[in-house]
């Protein structure tokens, strides 16, 4: 298809996007747009140096892979080099049903899903404003390399996100209930959700009482247990953030036990949802990498070029948020496996603790930090009045042993707006996800 030229590694990656966004703020329509574009990324490699390039005018990629040719110096044996021979060769193509696409759907068609969506948010009269979105993205990727890759799949997400601001008694709230799947249709059947989650939070913010500040046995709820997968212990698995690091080296030594011999943490690309990846932007297909299996570090994500620098194999984990960036070290979906408890065990064991049942944000490294926007004093096993908690911190390395019970069912998620960020490339999207988990001595305030 491309003219690649003799004595270089080259790749070429083509993305056609379409993406839609409506937005209706208190019964005005704000925003109803759809855009459809195409780009190309191109990459050589001589064995000392990558050469990048990106483009949209796609008649015009030989002329890009030229540019970058006389950039470059050849090397007679480049498919004998360590990096290039860890890039997969895969030809395949990989495409969900035409007729269910999102491009289909119409800006009429998004406009009426919201305002059918205002209806059951106005039903609530602690509701004082409300903004319903929608957000649909669709991707066909193609890729193509000197060595004979020739790739072609598709990914697409549909959003809904209702956000709301209460007031009760006085006591200003808010919230936004979301969903995310790969179709328009599964977002017109929620009504009850929404309606629920604002009723929820209705008693909530009118019970709540101030946490005591302390060290409490913590229960995570999934949403909260993925967001401490991906924050706390996904990004120390992005191999690139070692190199050049002997101390990180050192704190992820292969082998390692890090956390007790029930906790398995997986990265894999494979799964539906925002974190779908059959094929990374670099070619190399999707894979179950375990990072800690049985409490032990036995994997980290890499590239071709991370793989080769730490002697070890490609994870499918090379990834780009768009045709305009090079692909680098990036998590697909992130998630606690799940163990052996029924939820109602995990609470049985707690005779005084806090739920964590929903969360505003999370971060973390080194220490990670949980930001609850819902929580709940656990009494004798029981989940018992409401709390109002800043925050939920505690040492990474540390909390990995004071798990000691994770439930034996694991639910996946996806944030409908966002993603994940590293270095310029926000957002790309990832899934997340887990069990609920019980960790003992965790700082509250």
């Amino acid at each position: 298809m491309f003219s690649f030229p003799k004595n270089l590694y080259t790749d070429v990656r083509i993305e056609d996007v379409f993406e839609a966004q409506t937005r209706l703020q208190n019964d005005t329509l704000k925003e109803n747009k759809q855009r459809h574009y195409r780009g190309a990324f191109i990459r050589i490699f001589d064995g000392q140096k990558w050469y990048y390039s990106a483009t949209t005018q796609l008649d015009q990629i030989d002329e890009e892979i030229e540019q970058l040719a006389r950039m470059a110096t050849p090397h007679p044996n480049i498919e004998a080099h360590p990096i290039v021979q860890r890039l997969e060769v895969h030809q395949e193509k990989r495409m969900n049903d035409e007729a269910r696409t999102i491009r289909k759907i119409t800006k009429v068609e998004q406009a009426d899903l919201l305002r059918d969506y205002a209806q059951t948010v106005k039903q609530f009269v602690a509701v004082k404003e409300y903004t319903v979105r929608y957000l649909g993205r669709s991707v066909v990727k193609s890729f193509y390399s000197s060595k004979g890759a020739n790739l072609c799949y598709d990914k697409e997400t549909s959003g809904l996100i209702v956000g709301y601001t209460l007031n009760v008694e006085g006591k200003r709230f808010d919230n936004a209930y979301q969903s995310s799947g790969a179709t328009f249709e599964a977002l017109n059947h929620l009504h009850k959700e929404v309606g629920e989650s604002i009723e929820k939070d209705c008693k909530f913010i009118q019970e709540a009482v101030p946490v005591e500040p302390g060290k409490y046995t913590v229960i995570f709820a999934p949403v909260a247990t993925g967001v401490f997968a991906h924050e706390s212990f996904g990004h120390k698995s992005e191999a690139d953030l070692m190199l050049g690091s002997e101390t990180m080296k050192a704190e992820w030594c292969i082998g390692k036990t890090v956390g007790v011999d029930t906790l398995n943490i997986i990265d894999r690309g494979d799964l539906e949802g925002a974190g779908y990846t059959p094929f990374d932007d670099e070619g190399n297909r999707a894979r179950v990498n375990y990072l800690i299996r049985d409490g032990k570090l036995v994997g980290r994500l890499h590239t071709a070029s991370t793989a080769d620098v730490l002697e070890e194999g490609v994870t499918g984990n090379g990834r780009a948020k768009d045709f305009e960036f090079e692909p680098i070290v990036r998590m697909t979906s992130t998630y606690i496996d799940k163990g052996t408890l029924t939820k109602a065990e995990l609470f049985a064991g707690v005779e005084d603790g806090i739920y964590v049942e929903d969360i505003a944000h999370g971060s973390g490294m080194s220490v990670f930090t949980i930001a609850p926007k819902r929580a709940y004093r656990i009494r004798g096993g029981q989940i018992a009045e409401p709390l109002t908690v800043a925050v939920v911190t505690g040492n990474v390395m540390e909390t990995l042993y004071l798990i000691d019970g994770i439930s034996n069912e694991v639910e996946y998620f996806s944030f409908t707006s966002g993603g994940c960020g590293k270095m310029e490339q926000y957002p790309l999207p990832v899934g997340f996800g887990g069990p609920y988990i019980r960790v003992q001595n965790l700082d509250v305030q």
